[in-house]
C-alpha cells in the first residue's frame, strides 16, 4: 500500500484549484452591469486562464507549460493593446491576473527546459509589467506618475520572483548532475566489482572445470576440485549479492547512492593479499609467492590499499587467462622512495610458461574470443585517482609485468 508524500497530494489537488481559481475569477461577471457583461466577461477570461496557466499541472495532454505560458502572455498583450473597456473593470480584474502572471514568470523560469526558458520567461515578464497600465492609462486625470509607480512595482516583483526562479532551476540542476554523478559513479563501481571479483571466480571455476576433464584424475583430486569449485562459486555470489543490494533502489537519493556506490563491494588491501594469491596458487599447477613490506598497509589510505588489491587482482586474473603455461608468478609489495616522499610499488610478474615443469603441466586456457581489453584501463584511471601510475608490459625472459606505484598519503598536521 502507497503512502501519500505532500508533494504527489499537492499535484493531485491541482486540477480542482485550478477549476476553483477559474470559477472564482468568473463568478463576478454577473454582477456587471448588462452593458458591460461583455468587456467584464473578457477581463475575467483572461484573469482565469491565466490563474489556470499558473496552477494547472504541466505538460497536460499535448500542452507543455511553455505553450501554455507563451499563450498567456500573448493573450494578456493583446487584450493591454486593444482594450476600450471600462477602467474599473479593469482595475477590478488586474490583481487577479498580475498575481497570476507573476506566479507563472516563477515557473515558467524555473521549469520550462532549454532554450525556451528564456524567451517564455521574457514574454510572460513583460505581460506581467505591462498589464497595471491596461488601469493606470484609462484612469481620468492620472498622469504618468501612477502609471511609472505601476510600471516600477511590477518591474521589481518581476525580477525578484524571476530571480528565486533562477536560483531554483540552478539548485534543481545541480541537483540532477549530483545524482547523475552518484548512479555514474554507482554504475562503474558495480561494473568494476563485476570484473575485479565476478569474473576472477568465473575465470577460476571455468579453469578447474577444464582441469576436471583431464584424463587420470582420482578421487582425492576429484574431491579437492569440487571443494574449490563450491568455494570459488560461493565467494563469486557474495560478490554478486553485494551489488544487487547496492542497486536494489533504484529511487535512492544523492546520499543512498554515493554510500551504495562506495559498499557494493567490501575494501580490501595489502594484507588480503596473502590469502589472495594462496587461493591462486591452490588452483593450479602455478607457484605463486607474495613478497608483502609489513609497513606498506600503513602508508595508503584505505581506498588506495584497495587499488592495491585490485592490481594483484587483475595481474592473476590475466595470468589465468593470458598465459596458460606459466609456472611461477611472484607478488611483491615494498616501500621505496618516492620523489616525495616514501611510495609503495606493487608488481605482479610471471615467467610466461617457458622451461614448465614436466608433463604433468597443465596446458589450460580461457577461450573468450574478443572478451577483455577494459581491465587495465579502468585500473590505470582507478591508480590515477590516488596520485599513482600503473605500467605493463614484458618481463625477462618471456613473462609478463604489471606493477602500479602510489605515493604514500600525507598526514594532516
Amino acid at each position: 500500500m502507497r503512502t501519500a508524500t505532500p508533494a504527489s497530494v499537492a499535484v493531485r489537488l491541482r486540477r480542482p484549484l485550478s477549476v476553483v481559481a477559474a470559477l472564482g475569477v468568473l463568478a463576478p461577471v454577473v454582477l456587471a452591469h448588462p452593458g458591460e457583461r461583455a468587456a467584464a466577461l473578457l477581463l475575467a477570461s483572461a484573469a482565469a486562464l491565466a490563474s489556470v496557466a499558473a496552477v494547472l499541472p504541466w505538460p497536460s495532454r499535448r500542452v507543455t507549460l511553455a505553450g501554455a505560458a507563451g499563450s498567456v502572455a500573448a493573450v494578456s498583450l493583446l487584450l493591454d493593446a486593444g482594450y476600450q473597456g471600462p477602467y474599473r473593470l479593469a482595475g477590478f480584474w488586474l490583481f487577479f491576473e498580475w498575481l497570476a502572471l507573476v506566479a507563472l514568470l516563477g515557473r515558467s523560469v524555473r521549469r520550462v527546459p532549454g532554450r525556451w526558458a528564456g524567451p517564455v520567461g521574457a514574454a510572460v515578464g513583460l505581460a506581467a509589467l505591462l498589464v497595471p497600465l491596461r488601469f493606470t492609462l484609462r484612469v481620468p486625470g492620472g498622469g504618468a506618475a501612477g502609471s511609472l509607480i505601476a510600471l516600477l512595482l511590477s518591474l521589481l516583483t518581476a525580477l525578484g520572483v524571476a530571480g528565486a526562479g533562477l536560483y531554483l532551476r540552478a539548485l534543481d540542476a545541480r541537483r540532477e548532475r549530483a545524482v547523475a554523478g552518484a548512479r555514474r559513479a554507482q554504475r562503474l563501481e558495480v561494473a568494476r566489482g563485476l570484473h575485479d571479483f565476478v569474473a576472477h571466480e568465473i575465470t577460476g571455476i571455468v579453469l578447474e572445470a577444464q582441469a576436471g576433464q583431464l584424463p587420470g584424475q582420482d578421487a582425492a583430486e576429484t574431491a579437492a576440485l569440487l571443494r574449490r569449485l563450491e568455494e570459488a562459486g560461493l565467494r563469486a555470489l557474495d560478490s554478486m549479492d553485494a551489488m544487487v543490494g547496492a542497486l536494489r533502489d533504484p529511487q535512492a537519493d544523492e546520499e543512498a547512492a554515493r554510500g551504495a556506490a562506495v559498499g557494493a563491494t567490501r575494501l580490501h588491501g595489502p594484507g588480503d593479499l596473502p590469502e589472495l594469491v594462496g587461493r591462486f596458487a591452490g588452483s593450479g599447477a602455478v607457484r605463486a609467492t607474495v613478497e608483502l613490506a609489513p609497513e606498506a598497509a600503513g602508508l595508503l589510505s584505505r581506498e588506495a590499499g584497495d587499488a592495491v588489491y585490485a592490481v594483484v587482482l587483475e595481474g592473476l586474473t590475466n595470468v589465468r587467462r593470458h598465459a596458460p603455461g606459466a609456472t611461477e608468478v611472484v607478488v611483491r609489495v615494498a616501500v621505496v622512495a618516492g620523489p616525495d616522499g616514501r611510495a609503495v610499488e606493487v608488481s605482479v610478474t610471471d615467467d610466461g610458461g617457458r622451461g614448465a615443469r614436466g608433463r604433468g603441466a597443465r596446458r589450460l586456457r580461457l577461450r573468450r574470443p574478443g572478451s577483455g581489453g577494459t581491465g587495465l584501463a579502468g585500473l590505470a584511471e582507478r591508480v590515477a585517482a590516488h596520485g599513482g601510475t600503473l605500467d605493463a608490459g614484458p618481463h625477462r625472459p618471456s613473462g609478463w609485468r604489471l606493477g602500479c606505484f602510489l605515493p604514500a598519503r600525507q598526514e594532516r598536521c
